[in-house]
């Protein structure tokens, strides 16, 4: 008997919620170690291991692995705001979403700590131990996210909106049947791009968060771990902005893929039945 089978004997868990919850709590610690990570490495390094670009697409390839990893049996939301905005659209059930939530926030937590450990020498090496969330030695921003100097709240608010909403639109797409949908086993990869491609063009401003796990539990985990309640009054109290505007903007995103296309795609055997006959006209 393989470890495999004898596992699946004796320790699967025939509990839904159970089982999506440790999906969702994994592919979560995914999401933020790799994209804590590579902050931390551009961060640290000054520079010198990472740039703008390669935190970015530590982002995206983050996601994807956490999506590849917990997608099989949770749907891979790992992300608060896709989990409502799923609810509220009606394909997703509303019981489920504070399950989700607790996962999501657990996971990203676990991975800030983790993140924390494997640079702890960095890190001390960088500040001195001394820790500042601003600053030539600011390092809070290798956990949650932070607005440039110029930025106003409500431009910031704004931007979260929007970019949680080109998120929740691509997205949306990608998993509609109806749609354009990518091979099963290339859906983490094509929302990873995503990803990838909101940073690479809206990550200036402050950071583009798009995720209130990946945000505010490494916020969280910062103001315990030497940065202190800064972490929340800093910037104008700006942490709920990242928190409410990714959750306005899931909601938003979702609803404007339904109006401009969901609504009235065909479903999805008329749709094979189409694209079958489409190409037996092109010979």
């Amino acid at each position: 008997m393989t470890l495999e089978s004898l596992g699946n004997d004796k320790l699967h868990i025939s509990n839904t919620y159970v089982r999506e919850f440790l999906a969702e709590f994994l592919g979560t610690f995914i999401l933020v170690s790799f994209g804590a990570g590579v902050n931390a490495q551009h961060v640290l390094s000054r520079g010198s291991a990472g740039s703008f670009l390669t935190v970015n697409f530590g982002w995206g390839m983050g996601c994807a692995m956490g999506v590849w990893v917990s997608g099989g049996i949770s749907g891979g939301h790992i992300n608060p705001a896709v989990s409502l905005a799923m609810a509220i659209i009606g394909k997703f059930k509303f019981r489920k979403v504070l399950i989700y939530w607790a996962a999501q926030y657990l996971g990203a937590f676990a991975a800030s700590a983790c993140v924390f450990g494997v640079y702890y020498d960095a890190l001390n090496h960088y500040d001195g131990g001394v820790r500042s969330i601003h600053g030539d030695n600011g390092t809070a921003g290798i956990w949650g996210t932070y607005p440039s100097e110029f930025l106003q709240t409500r431009s910031g608010f704004a931007d979260q909106t929007f970019g949680t909403m080109l998120l929740l639109l691509c997205v949306m797409a990608i998993t509609d049947p109806r749609n354009m949908t990518p091979p099963k086993g290339m859906v983490p990869f094509a929302v990873g791009i995503v990803v990838f491609l909101i940073g690479a063009t809206f990550g200036y401003n402050c950071g583009f968060a798009i995720n209130p796990a990946r945000d505010l539990s490494p916020r969280i985990f910062t103001a315990v771990a030497g940065w202190g309640s800064s972490c929340f009054s800093v910037d104008n109290y700006w942490f709920w902005v990242p928190v409410v505007g990714s959750h306005v903007g899931a909601i938003a995103g979702a609803l404007v893929y339904l109006l401009f296309v969901g609504f009235h795609a065909e479903d999805e055997a008329a749709y094979d039945i189409e694209q079958k006959s489409s190409r037996r006209s092109e010979f």
